[in-house]
């Protein structure tokens, strides 16, 4: 059995105000975990995709510098601190476990809460599932 995990954001699931193309090409990554999840199966091969939040790296580094900025991310974050790059890791190693064979096709997503459009608005480990907390 093969497994691919890709890594996407969670722009690609909820406008986090990374701008359209990087939303648009993120998504396209997370549909494709679907598509492929379909269309390998019969190969034994399993396709699913995580989707973090803001993860402490160089690529945000500069970023996360920005107090303000900090602030904003965290305020829109339940445990209101940035994820570290070993927990994201994590969730990817588990995916490839044997304990996660019957899983296929999922999108992860790496954090719990964004705010927008005024609502708070809860992701579970799911791709399809959607929970307004009001």
């Amino acid at each position: 059995m093969g497994n691919i995990v890709f890594i996407s954001s969670a722009a690609g699931v909820v406008s986090v105000g990374s701008g359209s193309i990087y939303a648009a090409s993120k998504a396209a990554i997370n549909q494709l975990t679907k598509n492929l999840a379909c269309e390998w199966a019969e190969d034994n091969i399993r396709s699913n995709c995580v989707t973090p939040w803001y993860t402490r790296t160089s690529l945000v580094e500069n970023l996360l510098a920005n107090k303000k900025f900090l602030e904003e991310v965290i305020s829109k974050t339940p445990i209101q601190r940035i994820a570290e790059p070993e927990e994201v890791s994590s969730l990817v190693a588990f995916l490839c476990l044997p304990a996660a064979s019957y899983i296929t096709g999922q999108t992860a997503v790496a954090t719990v809460l964004f705010v927008h459009f005024h609502m708070l608005i809860s992701y579970k480990y799911t791709s399809d599932v959607l929970f307004v907390l009001g």
